[in-house]
């Protein structure tokens, strides 16, 4: 205390970032024709997305927020610069892209994922639009929907349980998933006053059962490190993860897990091989910091 310090830090690569993109870019490199909704550049693409849009079709409408991560072999210390979010609220969405285009992308869609919640204050008041102004889609179909909150500690409880809330609703019309990595589950088991822990993969799939039952959704999937499970109406179930203790990146890793999950589910695969093929999407995008294509991760199953 009372003393200063200067602290150099030298860059080692820049790449897309944001729970969003880096999820998104997952699932296009496997295979899913994405459609994108964010903060990737306004009026026009940042560079850093370029391959992005190659793979996907993207609809930015404000400046991306900038994050340097600084690794460390037992953790990462994440510097956000987030003026942007800010921009990230209903009104901008409409008046940028336009009611149209936003009400055509949420009825045509068969999954929808839905991240980042606590970085973003107005993402709560999205959710209530799209309740109450958007038909879900084609009758009798039910869309998939993914959410993960993204370190939901930093926001205050009562945000936190308006937010689960508000995610539980739209269960009415739609099959939806919270995901969750392991301090996200156990801080909302705590807000949700369910007594539960992590300590091993059967504990943890048995916290994920209770959170779904208390919000009555169709699926809760937790990730921890070293293994992952989830839980839906049929059971809990938990796989062990491919853990490597010296990963050659590790932000992006939770997101590659929901992508690889999302894939899955899309593909109709019940929850034991959905996390088998979650695992992987992280294990392979730790050990190369890259996203795999379907014949990579293939490949790198087939190691398991």
């Amino acid at each position: 205390a009372g003393r200063s310090a200067n602290f150099e830090v030298v860059p080692t690569m820049e790449k897309i970032g944001g729970n969003g993109p880096l999820m998104a870019f997952a699932m296009s490199t496997l295979g899913a024709p994405v459609e994108y909704m964010g903060m990737c550049g306004f009026p026009k693409l940042h560079p850093v997305f370029a391959e992005f849009a190659k793979r996907s079709k993207v609809h930015s409408f404000a400046e991306p927020a900038l994050t340097s991560a600084l690794e460390f072999n037992d953790g990462k210390i994440m510097l956000g610069q987030l003026a942007s979010v800010q921009d990230a609220n209903w009104e901008t969405i409409q008046a940028r892209l336009g009611d149209k285009l936003v009400q055509k992308l949420w009825s045509s869609a068969a999954f929808v994922g839905m991240v980042n919640w606590t970085m973003l204050p107005h993402m709560s008041a999205i959710w209530k639009k799209l309740l109450t102004e958007y038909k879900t889609g084609k009758p009798g179909k039910r869309k998939q929907l993914f959410f993960d909150l993204a370190d939901p500690a930093k926001r205050i409880e009562a945000d936190l349980l308006a937010a689960l809330k508000i995610i539980g609703e739209f269960q009415a019309e739609n099959d939806v998933t919270l995901g969750l990595n392991e301090s996200e589950a156990l801080h909302v088991a705590k807000v949700l006053r369910l007594k539960g822990a992590t300590k091993n993969p059967k504990a943890c799939a048995s916290l994920a059962g209770a959170i779904r039952e208390k919000m009555g959704i169709q699926v809760v999937v937790i990730h921890p490190i070293q293994y992952a499970c989830a839980a839906d109406a049929e059971g809990e179930v938990f796989v062990t993860g491919p853990y490597t203790s010296k990963p050659k990146i590790s932000t992006g890793a939770g997101d590659h897990f929901n992508a690889g999950f999302s894939i899955a589910r899309l593909l109709g695969l019940g929850l034991p091989h959905s996390l088998q093929l979650a695992v992987a999407a992280s294990g392979f995008y730790v050990r190369h910091g890259n996203s795999p294509n379907r014949e990579q991760l293939v490949r790198f199953l087939q190691t398991l």
